[in-house]
């Protein structure tokens, strides 16, 4: 019998792709993390027009020089701090990214500090660099705890996630929490690793705050792929100081190599390009949020507001029978326990999804309510 390695058998398929792969036909996909937007159309011409010039080749292991030129223009324009192009690495996908980050600074036996509940991949990824993940209990509006933080803090704690705006519960840090935290890993030597995929997806008037602002031991991990609706391009970048990128760029050079080069082309017309696409599509997440909110109010669930990203973490009780009896409406949802142990008994919804496609689902989850009374979910 064949023995696998022992961190690749500590970790579980993801279990949001557990629910709706098993799908197949129609149904309502209310648990995967995916802009329904087609991909804007420069960014598309842009992608088509480096294939047709033939630049199919490797590029340089960082990446190409114009992007890393755009994204630290990008940095220092918009998140407020400076990362030269020296100091970014273009990857694949925001994914690649976040693990070469743990594996530069994470040795086994070290804690990483994670939100709880929060996205998938930071234990997961933790695990595989054979450190432990350390759950944080988030506060009652779901952003970080840094009382909670401070607690969970030992002598073997290497490295804490930040996510802003946050899978899988949507909660924006204030930047009086981001500098809390900050001071804290300053002060006990630990690097923060800063996910902030959904920076543009924010709402209410409320701004994102980068940790690199105020601290240069941040790794900043971030992607094209939900401010552009370019998920299936792969494409992320990190920065961060010359002596974490000269780390990094060693695993990213020996498991990737250099990301896609007509992604990268594609990245560039997407960060140098116009920008209404995306104010569209915030604006179109917004009216979605709102009526996920009043409709999920009105069947009486529990939840917080969601400020950034597309989802709402409502509380539904027994999740296991949540998630089944919406399955057999089609519908599918992700089970709170997936995002670690205090998401239990709660179900990630997404959004992002057409707003017809997020009425009818709503409306069949009422009828299942109407049927049964409050006890049917």
């Amino acid at each position: 019998m064949t023995k696998f390695a022992h961190r690749v058998e500590g970790i579980e398929i993801s279990g949001i792709r557990k629910a709706f792969e098993s799908f197949s036909g129609e149904f309502f996909n209310l648990g995967l993390g995916e802009p329904d937007f087609d991909t804007p159309e420069h960014i598309k011409e842009a992608a088509m027009q480096t294939l047709k010039s033939g630049f199919t080749s490797y590029t340089f292991n960082k990446g190409i020089e114009e992007l890393r030129e755009a994204i630290s223009d990008k940095f220092k324009r918009y998140n407020g701090f400076v990362a030269n192009p020296d100091e970014i690495i273009v990857t694949s996908g925001a994914s690649e990214a976040l693990h070469i980050a743990i594996l530069s600074v994470v040795e086994k036996g070290d804690e990483v500090l994670i939100p709880n509940p929060g996205f998938v991949s930071f234990a997961a990824l933790t695990k595989l660099a054979e450190g432990k993940p350390v759950g944080v209990p988030l506060s009652e509006d779901l952003t970080m705890s840094v009382e909670d933080l401070k607690e969970r803090l030992t002598d073997k704690t290497k490295a804490m996630i930040i996510n802003s705006p946050a899978n899988p519960t949507g909660a924006v840090e204030s930047e009086e929490n981001i500098k809390a935290i900050v001071d804290v890993a300053n002060d006990h030597h630990i690097t923060i690793i800063s996910d902030e995929v959904y920076e543009q997806l924010i709402y209410d008037g409320l701004k994102h705050i980068s940790p690199a602002r105020f601290s240069d031991e941040v790794i900043t991990v971030n992607a094209v792929s939900k401010t552009y609706a370019m998920t299936g391009f792969r494409l992320g970048y990190l920065a961060a100081r010359e002596e974490y990128v000269e780390q990094m760029l060693k695993i990213h050079q020996y498991i990737q190599a250099c990301a896609s080069s007509i992604s990268q082309k594609a990245a560039l017309a997407a960060i140098t390009g116009p920008q209404e696409c995306v104010v569209e599509m915030r604006n179109e997440f917004k009216r979605r949020r709102d009526f996920a909110v009043d409709v999920l109010r009105d069947m009486g669930m529990e939840f917080i507001t969601p400020k950034g990203a597309f989802y709402i973490f409502p509380r539904v009780g027994d999740e296991k029978e949540f998630v089944e009896k919406l399955r057999r409406r089609r519908i599918v949802v992700t089970p709170g326990s997936t995002f670690g142990s205090r998401g239990k008994n709660h179900v990630r919804i997404s959004y992002a999804v057409s707003f017809e496609k997020l009425k009818r689902a709503f409306e069949l989850i009422f009828s299942l309510l109407r049927e049964g009374g409050r006890g049917a979910l």
